[in-house]
C-alpha cells in the first residue's frame, strides 16, 4: 500500500514535470526560431538597402553631367529659340534611352519645364510648372535635390534627382532625372518577399505585398498630412482613410533599426518585422516574415516533450509494480534515454540554425558579387564602344582607298593597303580577346612592352584620321627604346586616344602640328603628346578626365576616353597629366615605371 502511494505521488510528479518540460520546450524552441527569423530579416535588410543605394547611385551624377552640356546651357540662355529647344529635346531623349532613366527634363528658375525627353508624348512635361516640388526647391537652395513621389502629369511614381545650373550671372535653372524604382518592387513580389520602403512621413510607397502600398505605418499627424498635400506627393491617393499597417502591433512606427514590431498578417497570423533607415531621404526599410512556422515548430517540440513525459510517467507507473531492482534498472534506462533525446534535439536545432545561417550568408554573398559584376559590365560597355570605333573607322578608310587603287589597276599599293587592313583586323581581334577575360576572376597579365613599338602602332591606327586632318604627327625617338610593364593593347588604346584628341584639336588650323616625344629619367618613362590647337581653358582643365564630360558640342564623343585612359594607366602604376603648351595648345604627359634591366635581360 505504501509502495502504491509512493508510486502514485511519483506518477503525479512525473505528469507535472512533463507539463513543465512541454512549456519549457515551447519557449526554448519558439525563442530559437524567432532568433533565426530575426537574423534572416536583418540580412535581408542589408541586401535590400545596398540594392536601393546601388540603383540610385547609377543616376546620382546624371543631372549634373547633363547640366554641363552646351545644348542645355543654350536652351537656358535662349528659351524662346526653337532650334535650341529642339536640340535639347533630342539630346534629352537620347541620353534617357542610353542611361535607362525614366524621364529627363530641364526647368527654368521659376520651375517651368523648357525641354523634356517625353516632349512629343502624351503627358509631356514641357510647359508644366513644378515649382511646388521639394526637389526643385532643394536644388535651387542647396544645389541638389532628391524626392520620391507620384508624377502629377503622368500619374506614374518615380524617384526625382535634381541639380542646379550655375553661371557667372547666378542661378539659371534645374536639370531633373526621374528614375523608376518599380523594378525593385516587381522583384520583391515575384520572390514573395514581405519587403517595403516607407518615406519620412511613414507612408509605404514600394512594397512586395500589394496590400501594404500607400498605407502609413502609423496614423498620420495633421502636420504630415498637410505637408503631403502641399507637395502633392501621392497625387490621387486617399491617405487619410488608409488603415495604418502597424495598428495590430506597436502604436507608432519605429525610429530606426532597433526594435522588432508585430504587424497583422493575412488570416490574422502575426508578422515579425525589422526596420532599417536609409539616408539621406529619411526612408525606412521594412522586412517581415510570418511567425506561424516558428509557432508550429515550438508546438511540435512542446508536444514531443509532453508525450515523452507522459510515456515516461506511464513507464514509471508500470515498472513500479515490479521488483525494486528491476524498477531501478528501468529508471536508469529511462533517465539515459531522456538525456540522449534532449541532447539529440538540441544538436538538431543547432545544426538547423547553422545550416540556415550559412545558406543565407552564401546567398547574400552571391547576390553582392552579381551586383558588382553587373555594375562593372555597365562601365565596360562604354569602353568597348570607344575602343572598337577607332579601328573600325580606320579600317573603313583603308579599304575605301584600296578599292580606289584597285580600279586604277595598281597592284602594288593595293597589296600594301590590304596588308594594313589585315593589321587593323588583328588589332580588333586582340581587343575582343582581351574583353573575353572580363568574366574571369584573374586580371590581364602585365608583359614587357616596347614603348616605341606601341607609339608606332598607335600612329599607324590614326594615320587615316591624320590624313583627313592634313597633319602628320611627328615622332623621332633617340636611343634604344625602354621596356615598360603593361598590356600592349591597353597601352596602345591610351596612346590612340591622346593622339586622336590632339588631331581633333588642330583640325581646321592653318599650321596644325602634333608631336609625340619619349624620354626616360631613372625608373620613370615619360611620353608627351602635344598640339598647337586652341588649348583648354583653365576652368575646364580639372574636369576633362571626368566620365561623360566632353567639349565636343557636335556629339562626336561621350566624354569617356580620358576617363578610361586614366583607369588603364592606374593599372600600370602610371598617370596622365594635362597642361597648357607655352605657345598655345595642350600637352598630355603619360608617366609610368620602366622595367628593371634585370627583368628585361631575363625575358
Amino acid at each position: 500500500m505504501r509502495m502504491h502511494r509512493r508510486d502514485g505521488r511519483l506518477t503525479l510528479l512525473m505528469l507535472a514535470a512533463a507539463g513543465i518540460a512541454s512549456l519549457a520546450a515551447w519557449y526554448v524552441a519558439h525563442g530559437a526560431a524567432i532568433s533565426a527569423l530575426q537574423a534572416g530579416l536583418e540580412q535581408n535588410l542589408i541586401v535590400t538597402k545596398r540594392a536601393i543605394e546601388s540603383e540610385v547611385e547609377r543616376f546620382r551624377y546624371l543631372p549634373r553631367v547633363l547640366g554641363e552640356d552646351a545644348r542645355i546651357r543654350q536652351l537656358i540662355a535662349r528659351p524662346g529659340d526653337g532650334d535650341a529647344v529642339e536640340a535639347a529635346n533630342a539630346y534629352l531623349r537620347t541620353v534617357a534611352g542610353q542611361s535607362g532613366a525614366a524621364q529627363l527634363y530641364v526647368l527654368n528658375d521659376a520651375g517651368l519645364t523648357l525641354a523634356a525627353s517625353n516632349h512629343d508624348e502624351p503627358g509631356s512635361f514641357v510647359g508644366n510648372s513644378y515649382s511646388f516640388r521639394p526637389y526643385y526647391r532643394d536644388a535651387m537652395a542647396g544645389g541638389e535635390g532628391r524626392y520620391y513621389a507620384i508624377g502629377v502629369t503622368t500619374g506614374r511614381p518615380g524617384y526625382f534627382l535634381s541639380s542646379r545650373l550655375l553661371t557667372r550671372d547666378g542661378i539659371i535653372g534645374v536639370v531633373v532625372a526621374k528614375v523608376d524604382l518599380e523594378p525593385l518592387e516587381t522583384a520583391w513580389q515575384a520572390a514573395g518577399a514581405q519587403t517595403a520602403i516607407a518615406d519620412r512621413n511613414g507612408v509605404v510607397f514600394l512594397s512586395g505585398n500589394p496590400d501594404w502600398k500607400y498605407r502609413p505605418l502609423s496614423p498620420l499627424t495633421a502636420q504630415a498630412q498637410a505637408r503631403i498635400a502641399e507637395e502633392r506627393t501621392y497625387e490621387g491617393i486617399e491617405l487619410a482613410s488608409a488603415r495604418p499597417l502597424l495598428e495590430g502591433g506597436s502604436a507608432a512606427a519605429p525610429a530606426g533599426a532597433g526594435g522588432t514590431e508585430f504587424a497583422p498578417g493575412a488570416g490574422g497570423s502575426g508578422l515579425l518585422a525589422r526596420f532599417r533607415p536609409v539616408d539621406p531621404d529619411g526612408w525606412l526599410i521594412l522586412s517581415a516574415t510570418d511567425t506561424a512556422a516558428a509557432r508550429d515548430r515550438a508546438g511540435f517540440w512542446a508536444l514531443v516533450a509532453g508525450l515523452s513525459g507522459l510515456l515516461a510517467a506511464g513507464g514509471v507507473h508500470y515498472l513500479g509494480q515490479r521488483r525494486v531492482l528491476t524498477q531501478l534498472r528501468l529508471r536508469q534506462t529511462d533517465m539515459l534515454e531522456r538525456m540522449v533525446g534532449e541532447r539529440t534535439r538540441e544538436l538538431a536545432r543547432e545544426n538547423e540554425i547553422r545550416r540556415r545561417t550559412e545558406a543565407d550568408l552564401r546567398a547574400a554573398q552571391e547576390g553582392l558579387i552579381h551586383s558588382e559584376k553587373m555594375a562593372a559590365l555597365g562601365r565596360m560597355s562604354a569602353a568597348i564602344v570607344h575602343e572598337v570605333a577607332q579601328p573600325l573607322a580606320a579600317l573603313e578608310t583603308t579599304l575605301a582607298t584600296a578599292d580606289a587603287l584597285a580600279r586604277q589597276i595598281d597592284a602594288g599599293p593595293v597589296g600594301e593597303r590590304l596588308k594594313a587592313a589585315r593589321a587593323l583586323i588583328r588589332r580588333m581581334q586582340r581587343t575582343v580577346k582581351h574583353l573575353k577575360s572580363f568574366g574571369r576572376r584573374d586580371a590581364a597579365e602585365l608583359t614587357l612592352v616596347d614603348i616605341d613599338e606601341a607609339v608606332r602602332n598607335a600612329l599607324e591606327v590614326v594615320s587615316a584620321r591624320a590624313r583627313s586632318v592634313g597633319v602628320t604627327p611627328h615622332f623621332a625617338p633617340e636611343g634604344s627604346p625602354p621596356f615598360v610593364p603593361a598590356v600592349a593593347v591597353k597601352l596602345e588604346q591610351v596612346l590612340i586616344n591622346l593622339i586622336v584628341n590632339a588631331l581633333d584639336a588642330v583640325e581646321g588650323a592653318a599650321q596644325g602640328a602634333v608631336t609625340v616625344e619619349r624620354e626616360s629619367a631613372g625608373a620613370r618613362l615619360t611620353v608627351r603628346v602635344s598640339d598647337n590647337g586652341p588649348g583648354i581653358s583653365r576652368e575646364l582643365m580639372p574636369r576633362i578626365s571626368e566620365p561623360f564630360f566632353t567639349t565636343k558640342i557636335s556629339g562626336g564623343g561621350l566624354g569617356l576616353g580620358l576617363s578610361i585612359s586614366n583607369a588603364i594607366m592606374a593599372e600600370f602604376g602610371g598617370d596622365i597629366v594635362f597642361s597648357s603648351a607655352p605657345g598655345g595648345g595642350t600637352v598630355a604627359t603619360v608617366s609610368m615605371p620602366v622595367a628593371p634591366p634585370q627583368r628585361v635581360a631575363a625575358e
